[in-house]
């Protein structure tokens, strides 16, 4: 199991994925509690690597990581912004006039964070395209 780790100044996007890329978890929690979330997942999964993006407070985040005995792997975040939400869009398509508006052009009504640990760690897994 892996867990990614889109760590933000007020909130994180935390994900457990296993490695043929099933979500096992996801959810976008307070950086206050960061730090014992990580605790009950790792306790819950057998977690084998944390992939960590490079994004705000990813030093604070990884330091809490190693804490808890954790092997990380600092990621490039790179667009992972813009395919977090455009997979929002495809698993929540916009209704009513919103659906005549691309959805390029929309911002998710939801943090996208959960989804972007999601994507940093299919990315590390290989299973979509970039590094």
């Amino acid at each position: 199991m892996f867990i990614g780790v889109d760590p933000g100044k007020d909130k994180c996007g935390v994900a457990v994925l296993n490695s043929a890329g099933e979500v096992h978890f996801s959810e976008v929690i307070a950086t206050k509690d960061f730090e014992s979330v990580v605790k009950k997942i790792s306790a819950q999964f057998q977690i084998e690597l944390a992939i960590l993006g490079d994004g705000t407070t990813h030093a604070a985040a990884e330091k809490k990581i190693r804490a808890l005995n954790l092997p990380v792997q600092v990621v490039d975040e790179k667009f992972t912004t813009e395919l977090a939400r455009r997979e929002y869009w495809k698993k929540n398509p916009p209704k009513g006039w919103r659906k005549l508006l691309p959805t390029s052009l929309q911002v998710p009504p939801v943090p996208v964070d959960n989804l972007v640990a999601e994507i940093l760690v299919k990315r590390h897994l290989g299973l979509i395209a970039g590094r």
